[in-house]
């Protein structure tokens, strides 16, 4: 009998630590229950050791043959073009022509971050060129997105996508809200924000006296506006001689689906999942729970074309790495982050899956209160209405 007894309490036991096992495991991969605003048990370091040394490697000419494929892919689309002028072959040439100048713009986002190259003016170099092809300030956009990589997460000092305060959002007009929240009228803002920032925010990407930049910066931010200015006299200059027409169809339609490329990917990674991610402010905020809200995407056949720009927590979190690793420091690191990582939805060829997210996220996502430290978005009943109507 005590014999019988010790196996069954022995059996017990170990049905109850099987179960906790069970739970733990299936906590790790989220949950309902899981709250994303929850310190998490684990330190900056521990996600850092688990990634692999040689990851953090940079490769300038590794960078360099990125930069040639992507160009020599630029210029055999705009010489087809020019060879088979016709209205059948714009429509094609169009979206992939724009694809192409958002991968650029990627690459010179890699140096802006200086995970492009250990040389500096190797990295000024190359994001010159490549940003103001697309009329991009290099300077001006490199110092704001430091910004936003230093704040991620932070209401009141991120620099992208930051969510509207409910007193800021109030005094909007109805046609600004309108604009801001109605798909696919967002995905055009880039060109506005690089002019004017977002609204409640001041200053210029161009302005070397702009607030977002330092006394010491000021020459390098006009350094790259004035490079701005040159590509854009030059299409200019090419509208005159060529006709605007060829501009617009070769250059000016690839840009605004370059814009879209660029606002959608950008929304994306800190906006639309399916369980609403905290933002921060004061005490609360930190730059690894910051870090932690951002999320990862997947975009198909896409994800080479732009460099894996979809690998974005790690990115985030460690801007450095090049962007041929990110993948492979991704999944080093997931077992650090448990329930913190989100697995990104699968997507078929072309990345489709992503704009319900899109929209939900306009539909939903409007402000976050004035107050308080740990925030979660709110919905403008009203606004919802107004579109419905």
């Amino acid at each position: 009998m005590a014999i019988t007894a010790s196996i069954h309490n022995h059996l017990s036991e170990n049905k109850q630590t099987l179960g906790q096992e069970t739970m733990a495991v299936s906590n790790v991969g989220g949950g309902a229950d899981f709250d994303p605003s929850a310190p998490p048990p684990f330190k900056i370091a521990e996600i850092r050791a688990a990634i692999p040394k040689h990851c953090w490697v940079k490769s300038t000419w590794r960078s360099l043959s990125y930069v040639v494929r992507d160009v020599l892919v630029v210029a055999a689309l705009v010489v087809a073009a020019i060879r088979f002028d016709s209205w059948f072959f714009w429509p094609v040439y169009w979206p992939l022509q724009g694809t192409m100048f958002w991968a650029i713009f990627v690459l010179g986002h890699d140096c802006g971050h200086g995970s492009f190259s250990d040389s500096y003016f190797v990295n000024s170099l190359v994001g010159h060129v490549l940003h103001s092809s697309i009329l991009v300030p290099y300077h001006g956009w490199r110092i704001s997105h430091r910004t936003h990589h230093q704040n991620h997460g932070n209401v009141e000092k991120d620099e992208s996508w930051v969510p509207l305060t409910e007193k800021v959002y109030k005094s909007l007009d109805s046609m600004t809200k309108f604009v801001r929240f109605t798909v696919p009228l967002p995905m055009f803002a880039y060109p506005i924000y690089l002019w004017r920032r977002s609204p409640g925010k001041s200053g210029s990407h161009f302005h070397p006296d702009s607030n977002l930049f330092s006394p010491n910066e000021r020459k390098e931010v006009t350094l790259s506006t004035v490079c701005w200015f040159l590509m854009f006299s030059f299409l200019l200059y090419l509208s005159f001689t060529t006709g605007p027409i060829l501009i617009l169809k070769l250059y000016g339609v690839p840009y605004w689906i370059f814009v879209m490329w660029l606002d959608f990917v950008t929304y994306l990674h800190h906006h639309g999942y399916t369980q609403k991610l905290p933002w921060y402010r004061g005490q609360e905020w930190s730059y690894l729970r910051g870090g932690l809200t951002t999320v990862d995407r997947d975009y198909g056949w896409i994800n080479n074309i732009h460099h894996d720009i979809g690998t974005h927590v790690v990115h985030h979190l460690f801007p450095q790495i090049p962007h041929y690793h990110l993948v492979e420091a991704t999944k080093a690191a997931k077992p650090v982050f448990g329930n913190y990582y989100r697995e990104p939805e699968k997507s078929s060829p072309i990345p489709f899956h992503l704009i319900k997210y899109l929209v939900q996220s306009m539909k939903h996502d409007h402000f976050v209160s004035d107050t308080g430290e740990i925030l979660f978005y709110q919905t403008d009943p009203e606004l919802n209405n107004n579109h419905h109507d």
